[in-house]
């Protein structure tokens, strides 16, 4: 057989299809390959290539240029709207476009104003195929105004107050950048304590008297015109005052205790906290209950701002500063809501389809808020736009079927919500095109042997053609099992051997034509090293040799290339190459190596290495290396509170340089015995000063490192207590959750004995309301990690803070942590519940909110119970098991799938948080609709008679509503097992036993069988069941056959045929004068809409073509002059195509499956012989 390549079928049958489906099999839409000359070729409809962005920001000085470029085959013509109307350019001499381009050209330079031209642009690009649209172009000019005259007072302060420089620049567009210097054009100095602030005020936490001066000046530069205004200078005078009085924080920006933030998906979210207080207050950021994002948060202006860049949904949350000084610290909450303009889950993308075939545009997007879809036709919106019957519009998608040329079209989605929108141009290309073959002809492939072979045949048409391969001037066929066609239509050949040789052909056909070409393939012999290079091992200042020897195909040109460790070899006169040998004389240590010979043709490479070893002539004997020894004499000096020096000598380094020495320390009073990291030092250095904590008793021990490894530890020093202090920090992960809804455990993590700093370790636990005005109620303790308060109201926010302390003092004030007392039970029950049935299957449920006082708790979400009371037919009233289906968070709607058709549910609704589930929901009903049944539970075929079948059968176990009727459907099947006519018969759906009579005898029916409900059809089952055996007529049958012989039978039976023969001539002569038979009467009397071929096996006759032919009848012809095929007309039928009995339907009977090359029918509705008619069978028929 020939190998070929067939374009997968496409077309769907008439009727409801389902999107999912139907998608899956448009996927495969036609692709046209960028290959120029074809391009320029193919009608296209306009594709924009370049707009100018949607915020167009012009510079007044400069001519506006609005760019819009697109491409389309014919070229496209361009037109304008400004703020919505059409743009006449040809009216205003400033406005020009660029030929063969719809970029505007206005000239202001000579005259006009930039301001004139401002607003709303949009261009069209068309031809005949249709329409493309840009964006909505604003057009806006650029202002850099100037400062407003002000006459600003001198400031005079005291040493450590606060103070702000306001800058308040003017509104410019786009914004200025804002910063500040003094009049010698340098910028100001800033720090924690002075820093500028994003909306350009400086802010100093507290002023010094060296702030005095009186040039402070805020400048505003405008990039787009690159201009630059500045403020009038500002004095400022700090007066030294004779004590500074200390202050804990307080925030300059923002103002409150909380505050909202919203940005966009994408942007730079920027959170800014500045406090003023003295000492200089520093700034902490938290994100309450999360972490900030790694990789994406940064912190400038002195971790006074935190930006997290591509922010997204996830990002939304409270975001905490903190702000800290020596005498206290306080907190900022920031909401911030991440809000996002449109952006694509898929764009639409181009359609290149052919007459007949389907496709679809798929326009997805997501947004906070959804986004809404909308579509245009040709820049118009498709509700108004022209009707296309072959389009049809679902939501996002829009779906096309039997597609023609009329269908070409450019569609705009249009996704927007208040923050934006996208829009995307696709076009529908319907091409009728015959094949073409891109490859260049007669193209020359060389291949070595024994290695794949790829032969390329690039095509196109519309239709997608399909590829033959044939091999040879006489068309040798190519069989799959040794050639691999892929879908691009390059033939692979997995292992070229040398009779692969020779000429292919490629051929590309559809219905509207045939192309081919011929390309040529030659193998050749690999290249093969024979004598390979050896190991050789050469003492110093010999000569060494290496050998080559490779054999090649002669019609290729071999190159040998010698390389020593990877890289050419050295320039030097001592290596030289003959033939097929490396000699390398007067042999260096530096000579040795890896020498490695490299064989190339123009198709293949081959290496062979060998190994040079240079011995030394007198080896000396080989150091020892090994680790260094441990370091010894360890001596603390200058003993501090909280510092001390630690020197050593170091051990011997056998002959590996110490790198670095690894301080450890013990702490004998609260870990003796484990040994932690102190410090390094590099291996150059013999001592360190050495920092301490408080309260601990030190020993410290060194280890030497070298490239070997590490050393052994030395000996422990002498043991040095350090002094007492407070805590210095608090205890970590301080959580407040209740066990009980009356109750508020506080836990932390306690302090082990090294961060206490000195005895009696104690915590000072505290708390109150958040949203009261309670004063704080505290309590210490002492040896453990939690305490329960009791007697708080239910899940109430409280404010709370775990000190450490000790007999020395209190560690630094710890800041406030959010916590919650305990949950109860929710007390409302959900409202307002209503149950949407979608489907058989489905059914989607909606709720009110309950109130979130009512929840007390964190809300979990909410519980759907719901189960199946009784069948809606009453034939099943038994109580079935309930289910549970969660929805998480505040969703107030979920589906219900998985259920049962043509049946009664009950269901309610719950609120669940941390503690439980509140009260249900008053139960609600809902029935789900009937659906089609399941098949018959069981079929079997009893009392076989000379002439019936009876049938009996189990009603389904599934019927998914109230059955019908039964339809049973049977053939009979002959000896070579050929199907005949299909019988169909309804059956009342009471009952459960038919019999069929007057049967062939001796016959094989198939039967087909499946109940109906008003939702539809239901699977089938079958079965084959044989008649019984007539032996009297049989033996007829026998006698019959002796008369056959006779040669006055076989004159006779030549007569009839001759007679038959005259009748249907003088039939065929009445037809073609617009007669008609007498059955074509009753065929039209009766308008039989299932009108059998003729069959030559069975004897029935096929339907007449009229008198509009004005041709003889054909054998098999079934498709009238117009070419289009009917549903009586046709002898086929759509489950031909299908997979037998599991060819899958829907419920209104339209076909869902892709064609296949099965002809085997299931049912069918009769057969046709492949044999020529002849008078015996015509005879047979009147018998």
């Amino acid at each position: 057989m020939q190998l070929k390549i067939m374009p997968k079928k496409k077309r769907l049958p008439a009727g409801r299809v389902p999107l999912i489906l139907f998608l899956c099999q448009v996927i495969s839409a036609l692709e046209v390959p960028l290959d120029p000359k074809l391009l320029e070729d193919l009608v296209q409809p306009p594709t924009i290539t370049q707009q100018s962005p949607k915020d167009y920001i012009i510079d007044p000085r400069e001519n506006i240029v609005i760019q819009c470029e697109a491409k389309g085959k014919p070229p496209p013509s361009f037109s304008w709207t400004q703020n919505g109307t059409h743009f006449d350019i040809d009216k205003d001499p400033l406005v020009t476009m660029k030929p063969d381009s719809g970029t505007l050209i206005i000239n202001i330079m000579s005259e006009g104003k930039a301001e004139t031209y401002e607003g709303v642009y949009q261009c069209t690009a068309r031809n005949e195929r249709g329409a493309a649209i840009s964006n909505n172009i604003v057009v806006r000019p650029s202002r850099s105004p100037l400062w407003t005259k002000e006459k600003l007072e001198p400031m005079t302060l005291q040493n450590g107050q606060p103070l702000v420089l306001p800058c308040r620049p003017p509104v410019g567009l786009p914004p200025p950048i804002i910063f500040w210097m003094d009049n010698s054009f340098q910028r100001l100095p800033q720090s924690e304590r002075v820093s500028q602030g994003l909306n350009g005020d400086l802010y100093f936490s507290n002023v010094l008297p060296e702030d005095t001066r009186e040039d402070y000046i805020c400048y505003a530069r405008f990039n787009h015109t690159q201009t630059i205004q500045q403020k009038q200078p500002i004095s400022v005078k700090v007066i030294s005052a004779k004590s500074n009085r200390e202050r804990p924080p307080t925030f300059l920006t923002p103002e409150g205790n909380a505050s909202n933030k919203e940005e966009l998906r994408g942007n730079v979210l920027s959170l800014e906290c500045i406090a003023e207080g003295l000492p200089t207050p520093v700034i902490y950021w938290i994100k309450e209950d999360g972490t900030l994002p790694i990789n994406r948060t940064f912190y400038k202006n002195f971790q006074k701002t935190l930006q997290i860049i591509q922010v997204s949904e996830a990002d939304s949350g409270n975001y905490q500063c903190i702000a800290k000084n020596a005498l206290g610290a306080i907190h900022h909450t920031i909401s911030v809501t991440v809000k996002a303009a449109p952006y694509w889950i898929m764009a639409p993308q181009n359609l290149v389809l052919s007459p007949g075939e389907d496709g679809a545009l798929i326009c997805r997007a997501n947004g906070n808020p959804k986004p809404t879809i909308s579509w245009l036709s040709n820049g118009v919106p498709i509700e108004i736009a022209s009707d296309d019957p072959s389009r049809k519009i679902d939501g996002d998608t829009i779906i096309f079927s039997n597609v023609q040329e009329r269908s070409s079209a450019v569609y705009q989605c249009n996704a927007s919500n208040e923050y934006g929108y996208l829009l995307a141009n696709a076009f529908v290309n319907v091409l009728a095109e015959p094949p073409r073959i891109l490859t260049s002809a007669n193209a020359h492939y060389q291949v070595i042997a024994n290695r794949p072979a790829f032969l390329d045949c690039a095509f196109f048409g519309s239709p997608l053609p399909t590829i033959e391969w044939f091999k040879g001037d006489k068309g040798s066929a190519l069989h799959e099992d040794i050639y691999v066609l892929h879908e691009n239509g390059t033939l692979g050949i997995p292992v070229a051997q040398k009779e692969s040789t020779g000429t292919y052909t490629c051929v590309a056909k559809n219905k509207l034509g045939m192309a081919k070409n011929e390309v040529n393939l030659e193998v050749k012999d690999p290249t093969r090293i024979i004598k390979q290079p050896e190991y050789a091992v050469v003492q110093r200042g010999s000569t060494v040799s290496f050998e080559c020897k490779v054999k090649h195909d002669h019609t290729l040109i071999l190159t040998v290339t010698w390389l020593k460790d990877d890289h050419e070899l050295p320039s030097d006169g001592r290596f030289t190459i003959d033939k097929d040998q490396l000699v390398v004389a007067d042999v260096g240590d530096d000579d040795g190596g890896t020498y490695t010979c490299v064989a190339n043709t123009t198709l293949d490479t081959v290496s062979a290495s060998a190994v040079l070893g240079v011995v030394a002539p007198t080896p000396t004997p080989a150091p020892i290396y090994d680790v260094p020894d441990p370091p010894f004499d360890l001596e603390l000096t200058d003993q501090l509170d909280k510092s001390v020096q630690l020197s050593w000598t170091p051990g011997d380094d056998n002959n590996s340089p110490i790198t670095k020495f690894i301080i450890e320390y013990e702490d004998a009073m609260h870990e003796a015995g484990l040994w932690h990291y102190q410090a390094e030092v590099p291996g150059t250095q013999t001592r360190a000063q050495l920092k301490l904590s408080p309260y601990v008793n030190y020993s410290f021990r060194v280890m030497a490192e070298n490239s070997l490894g590490r050393s052994l530890p030395s000996q422990p020093s002498e043991q040095y207590l350090t002094k007492a202090a407070e805590p210095d920090k608090n205890p970590m992960t301080v959580e407040g959750l209740g066990s009980e809804p009356d109750n508020l455990v506080i836990t932390w993590k306690p302090l082990n004995g090294f961060e206490s700093n000195g005895p009696g370790l104690q915590y000072k636990v505290s708390w109150r309301q958040k949203d009261g005005d309670d004063e704080w109620t505290s309590v210490v303790v002492a040896n453990v990690s939690k305490y329960i308060v009791s007697g708080t109201p239910t899940f109430v926010p409280y404010l709370i803070k775990v000190q450490a302390l000790n007999d020395m003092g209190f560690a630094p004030e710890p800041a406030a942590v959010l916590g919650h007392s305990g949950e109860d039970l929710p007390m409302v029950a959900p409202k307002n519940v209503h149950v949407n049935v979608l489907n058989g299957t489905l059914a989607e449920v909606h709720w009110d909110p309950v109130p979130l006082k009512s929840i007390r708790g964190h809300l979990q979400g909410y519980r759907i119970y719901y189960w199946k009371a009784q069948s809606s037919s009453k034939r099943n009233r038994r109580h079935m098991e309930k289910k549970i289906l969660i929805f998480q968070g505040s969703k107030t709607h979920g589906m219900l799938p998985g259920l049962e058709p043509f049946s009664h549910y009950i269901l309610n609704v719950r609120v669940v948080n941390g503690k439980g589930e509140g009260p249900a929901s008053p139960d609600k009903d809902f029935n789900t609709p009937e659906g089609v049944p399941s098949a018959p539970s069981a079929l079997k075929i009893v009392n076989p008679t000379l002439d019936s079948l009876t049938l009996e059968w189990d009603p389904p176990r599934h019927p998914n509503g109230i059955l019908t009727e039964y339809t049973l459907k049977y053939q009979p099947i002959n000896s070579t097992h050929e199907l005949g006519p299909l019988i169909d018969l309804k059956i009342p759906a009471n009952k459960t036993r038919w019999t069929l009579k007057n049967l062939n005898f001796s016959t094989r029916y198939k039967f087909y069988f499946y109940a109906q409900t008003s939702a539809g059809s239901g699977s089938q089952i079958t079965e084959e069941a044989v008649t019984t055996v007539d032996e009297g007529k049989m033996a007829m049958a026998s006698r019959q056959v002796d008369i056959a012989t006779q040669g006055w039978f076989i004159g006779l039976m030549c007569a009839v045929a001759l007679l038959i023969l005259i009748l249907l001539i003088v039939c065929f002569i009445r037809r073609n004068k617009g007669g008609k038979y007498p059955v074509k009467e009753k065929e039209d009397a009766h308008a039989d809409p299932e009108i059998q071929p003729m069959k030559e096996d069975d004897g029935t006759f096929g339907e007449y073509s009229d008198a509009e032919d004005h041709k003889p009848l054909k054998k098999g012809s079934r498709t009238p002059s117009d070419r289009t095929v009917k549903k009586e007309d046709s002898d086929d039928s759509l489950v031909d195509y299908g997979e037998g009995v599991n060819g899958q339907f829907n419920e209104d009977g339209s076909f869902i499956g892709q064609y296949s090359g099965k002809k085997e029918k299931e049912p069918a509705e009769g057969n046709e012989s492949s044999e020529a008619p002849s008078p015996v069978n015509a005879m047979n028929s009147f018998v």
